[in-house]
């Protein structure tokens, strides 16, 4: 039940009937404040009142329950009153307006509609992030994700160390390269919070972490990502695209270097022809994160073994931090074709990983979906805060170079257009819709919003919850009665 409309519409035949609150209270046995809070939307009535008011009325309670305001000036009215309530629409700061009988119902009107113009254009306006993550995404997918000209800077990068040209490359070839661009590391406690090294260019240091705040694997990819702005010759980024143009092309210099084209296509290739092709044995034998592991995947998958494929980083809520992909994988996307910020069907292996009772262990998937099915291995990054899963899949067809190909996990997904995870099941919302308010968190993505009244709230698990805890109250209730 909708309290707001069902009080407009008490309110409706009370005055079509004539009556006052006193009169209409003493027919049913309630006080007229108790009444005036029902008409007001504050107070929800048990069935028995309900009943009680609609014989009062001479209506139907059926009448009395429709979920439509009973006439255009209540709608408005009831629409202003939810703006009001809205996060936007608090961001406005202005004081609560409460519409008074002399103010027309243009004016209404033209508050209801302002405000949906502005929650329109709010979740339709790309921002800047947003178009250029978007263009840079589609400009990868484009190259399959490969690189060539950062590919020859990190092969000279190499060359100007001892490294002959076969596997993982060693912690004094690094400083070889390091002494050959003119810098030193040091080891500090206190680098800002923000960054992840800091490159003093007029000592030529490189400042990083202290081993118990940054591992050696991940401080080898720190030092080349620092390095790499040297390497490819970057500037001063004077725009937002530039700048994420430079981030992706540090890191991809950074496993390019770590996991030389030559020498990883070479394993890549041994690993398909016994078809037992593993991003996880790829991060063994370079020495790297299984985040950079999935990347130089990516990287070399397509160009050198004809494989598409698609990498996803998402949060533990499904929300999209990174995308890439050539394999027409469904993905969900806003109105102006950003991924970023999106949430993932909670039928895809990157959010059942979470589920899994060995959520820590590679989760192998294949997903049925809208266009095609598509197998992919997920992987939890245990050190990220919030937890993050990386997943690298393929479509069925290329499946068959892959370890745990032979997994049982197989679920259908109908998201982002179909019915699927986003739709809740018969009788769910009917339940609980206008029966919940969330509190919602503070959203860490600089992403696209989630559409919905409560932005970036899944309503369907709300309800799912609320049904799930509202059995347990019935059930506590039945043992004791």
């Amino acid at each position: 039940m909708n309290t707001g409309t069902f009080g407009r519409r008490v309110r409706h035949f009370r005055k079509e009937a004539g009556l006052t609150l006193e009169e209409l209270g003493a027919l049913v046995g309630r006080p007229a404040p108790y009444l005036s809070n029902i008409e007001t939307g504050k107070r929800e009535p048990k069935l028995g009142v309900v009943q009680d008011l609609a014989n009062a009325l001479g209506i139907s309670s059926q009448a009395l329950l429709e979920e439509t305001a009973p006439t255009e000036r209540d709608r408005l009215e009831l629409e202003l009153e939810t703006a009001q309530r809205h996060p936007l629409y608090a961001e406005l700061g202005l004081p609560h307006l409460k519409p008074t009988a002399r103010m027309p119902d243009l004016a209404l009107h033209h508050l209801v509609e302002l405000f949906r113009g502005m929650v329109s254009s709010r979740e339709l306006a790309p921002d800047a992030m947003r178009v250029a993550t978007t263009q840079l995404r589609s400009e990868m997918a484009r190259r399959d994700n490969y690189v060539g000209e950062i590919e020859d800077v990190a092969s000279a990068t190499l060359a100007k160390s001892s490294y002959q040209g076969t596997g993982p490359v060693a912690q004094a070839q690094l400083l070889e390269i390091l002494d050959a661009f003119g810098f030193s590391i040091a080891r500090v406690s206190d680098l800002p919070r923000t960054t992840r090294s800091v490159a003093d260019l007029a000592n030529r240091t490189i400042y990083l972490p202290q081993r118990d705040a940054l591992r050696t694997r991940d401080a080898r990819s720190v030092l080349l990502q620092t390095l790499a702005h040297f390497a490819l010759e970057h500037v001063d980024p004077e725009d937002l695209e530039t700048f994420l143009r430079q981030r992706i092309e540090a890191n991809y210099f950074a496993g390019a270097v770590l996991a030389p084209e030559e020498a990883a296509v070479a394993f890549l290739r041994a690993e398909q022809e016994d078809r037992n092709l593993s991003v996880g044995d790829l991060k063994e034998v370079f020495y790297v994160s299984y985040q950079m592991a999935a990347h130089r995947f990516t990287n070399l998958a397509t160009r050198h073994l004809d494989i598409p494929v698609h990498l996803v980083r998402s949060d533990e809520a499904g929300i999209i931090w990174q995308v890439y992909e050539n394999n027409g994988v469904p993905l969900p996307r806003a109105a102006d074709g950003s991924v970023e910020g999106q949430r993932l069907c909670k039928e895809w292996g990157t959010r059942a990983v979470f589920k899994s009772p060995d959520k820590y262990s590679l989760h192998y998937q294949y997903t049925d979906t809208t266009n095609g099915t598509y197998w992919c291995a997920s992987h939890i990054i245990v050190d990220s805060e919030p937890l993050h899963a990386v997943t690298v899949g393929t479509d069925f067809e290329h499946v068959r170079f892959f370890r745990g190909r032979e997994t049982e996990r197989h679920t259908a997904s109908g998201c982002p257009d179909g019915p699927c995870c986003r739709t809740p099941s018969p009788g769910l919302a009917e339940r609980w819709a206008g029966h919940v308010w969330p509190s919602v968190i503070g959203r860490s993505h600089p992403g696209a919003p989630v559409p919905g009244v409560f932005a970036g709230v899944d309503m369907v698990e709300i309800y799912e919850f609320l049904e799930t805890h509202a059995q347990d109250e019935n059930q506590i209730s039945d043992r004791v009665e």
